[in-house]
Order: structure tokens, then sequence, then C-alpha cells
């Protein structure tokens, strides 16, 4: 369910959408004839790369830029749109390119999609003998600074997980800000964790992930299990995580140029008068115990504004005694290995998560598929 189909949740008419999705059309374009100007063929990795970061850095900044200048409710509304478009590409792409089926399901009450290798125990196959054994699962919170975009849009991203680990990965159609601020998204975060605990997934063959503000929501559901004395999950993995809203270390504003993210970042819709401070929503304020936080994955871009929290946050998750394997990629942006699943940095973050699959994460050689 996209935010624009829950009943709380106010939209545009038709003629304001359309006219809200031409002017992104409108945006982008415009932003991609910057690119030549912008020297695109420097950087520190090859050409194609240097170019590949360059066109995705203008499309994305310029996409962002607009919809964040955008009424909620023409923002709503024209994301249900491409909510829609990724309902029709996203399934036969990762079929095809990662051999990976998507499926609709509800655990805890929160609706999500599952993504599940076909030759799983769980997929169609017509050969018994030819489907593979789900060793884990991971629930993943997607990134969209809280307020913004849905499960199936990271459904590409969420098959290359299951090809690199082998596991399934249930994406979390967890409530949004401003409509369902702070702490809207922990709860329901929290509901789906206890839904697969129910469901029957050991907590130690469970791996919570997310991206940007996914991945602060990740953290802080890590927090909420402590809080609750539930158990932790086996690992945890971050990809440019939002980590401290208070947005107040030099890469935000000395990164601003070289980042994908709008230099106007918004936090207030999700905290809703909660301190930025707050270890709830700040991972980086919170102190860590190896006894309830996870042995954790998180990489990040030099180039990306939130650089000095994140590197704080592992640091501090480090000297707590967390196992911690930081990945910083050199001239890389936020969020670099899903928008650029293809450049080396990004390959280089896959091969370390396929090694460290089966490092944290006993898989089960007697698991069942989560139905």
């Amino acid at each position: 369910m996209v935010m624009a189909d829950r009943p709380e949740v106010e939209t545009a008419s038709a003629p304001v959408t359309a006219l809200a999705v031409f002017g992104l059309a409108e945006s982008m374009l415009n932003g991609l004839a910057r690119v030549p100007f912008r020297r695109p063929w420097e950087g520190p990795a090859g050409l194609l790369d240097n170019i590949g970061q360059s066109v995705t850095r203008q499309t994305i900044r310029s996409f962002m830029g607009y919809s964040m200048s955008l009424p909620i409710e023409e923002f709503r509304s024209m994301e249900r749109i491409l909510d829609g478009i990724c309902r029709v590409v996203m399934p036969p792409f990762i079929g095809l390119a990662d051999d990976v089926e998507i499926t609709d399901d509800t655990i805890g009450g929160v609706d999500g999609i599952w993504c599940r290798a076909k030759a799983s125990s769980n997929a169609h196959v017509d050969d018994l003998d030819d489907k593979q054994t789900i060793g884990a699962t991971i629930l993943y919170l997607h990134g969209g600074g809280y307020i913004g975009t849905s499960p199936v849009m990271y459904s590409a991203f969420a098959a290359k997980l299951v090809k690199i680990t082998g596991y399934e990965v249930f994406i979390a159609d967890y409530r949004m800000a401003p409509e369902f601020p702070f702490p809207a998204g922990v709860h329901d975060a929290a509901d789906v964790y206890r839904g697969l605990l129910e469901r029957g997934v050991d907590a130690d063959h469970l791996v919570v992930a997310g991206d940007s503000g996914g991945g602060g929501l990740a953290t802080s559901l890590i927090k909420y299990l402590h809080d609750h004395d539930l158990p932790k999950p086996a690992a945890v993995a971050l990809f440019s995580p939002e980590v401290d809203l208070d947005f107040n270390h030099p890469s935000i504003t000395a990164n601003a140029q070289s980042d994908i993210l709008p230099w106007s970042l918004p936090a207030a819709p999700y905290l809703a008068g909660v301190q930025p401070n707050d270890e709830r929503v700040s991972a980086v304020h919170s102190v860590a115990d190896p006894a309830w936080f996870p042995p954790t994955f998180v990489c990040w871009g030099a180039d990306e504004m939130f650089r000095d929290g994140i590197r704080e946050f592992a640091e501090n998750l480090g000297k707590a005694g967390v196992p911690v394997h930081a990945m910083e990629e050199i001239g890389m942006f936020h969020v670099f290995p899903i928008l650029m699943p293809w450049a080396e940095s990004s390959k280089r973050v896959f091969r370390e998560l396929h090694d460290l699959a089966g490092r944290h994460v006993t898989p089960d050689p007697d698991a069942e598929p989560t139905h």
C-alpha cells in the first residue's frame, strides 16, 4: 500500500497531479542539461563511472529538489503514480535480471512485499530437487528520508540482496511523515519484527537492514527492541543511514555540492517536536552495548552530506565493543549501491556483503520460507 492509498492521507486532483508529474519531468530534463557543463568525465573512478556518477547525481538531485518543493498532497499523488509504474516494471525486470520473484504479504498488521529467489523452497518451480533452502530472513526498511518512496521502488535492490546473500527479504510498508511522524514508523517496524518471530523466524536467523531514513529507522528499531526486552537480530546492515538528525556536522555543508541530497534536509516532519539529539531517533547519540546492539555492517560515500555523522556512529559502535564492518567509498554519494549498482565502489560493497553473509548469521538448514 503506497501512502496515497491510506484513508488518512490526502491527495491532489487528477489535473493537479498531471501538472506535478509534468513539472517533475521538466525539472529532471533541466538537470540533465546541466551535466555537460559540470565536467562529468572528471572524478576518482574510471571514465564510465565518473560520467555515471554525474548523470545519477544530477538526476536524483533534480528529482528530490522538485519533490520536496511540492505540497504534501501533490507529492503523495505523484508518488502513487511512480509506485504504479514500478509495480508494472519491477517484477519482470528482477525476474529476468536476478531470478527473483515478488509476492505481497501482511506481517504483524503491516503490509509489504517479499523478494525471494525463484528457486527457493517457497517459489513456484517444477522440480522439487532444484529448490533452494532459504537460510535467513532480512527485514528491510526502505529509505526516503522518513517521508517518501515505497517497498516496490526498492525491489530491485532487495533482489540484489537476495542474490548476494541467498536470504529472503521482506520490505515493510511502514507509515511515514508528515501524516505519521515518529514513532509510527518504529512501531510498524517492531510489529513486523514481532510478526516474523511469531511465524517462526529465529532472531539468530534474522537481519535488519535499511538505507537513508530506513537505515536510521533500523537503528531506532534496535533501540526499541532493547527497551521492550525483545531478542536482538543476528546482524544489522546499513547503507548511508540517517543516524544523526541534528545535521550539525561539517560534511552537511561541505558535501552539499557533491551529494544527491537537497541542501535543505527535511527532518521536522518526522520529528514532530521530538528533539533531534534524542537517542531514539539519532543513533549517534545512543550508548550502544554488544549485549543488545547486534554486529553491524555500514557503508557510506565520502562525498555525502551524512558522512561525518555516520563515521561517528561507526566509531562509537567500535568503541563500545560492537562488531562493526564499516566501508567509506571515495568519491561516492548518498546510497550509491542502490543508485549505481554497476559502479566499482558498489561492487566492493556487494562483495563484502557476500563474504559477511554467513559470518554473523548462521543459516538454518531446516528453515522453511516465512509464509
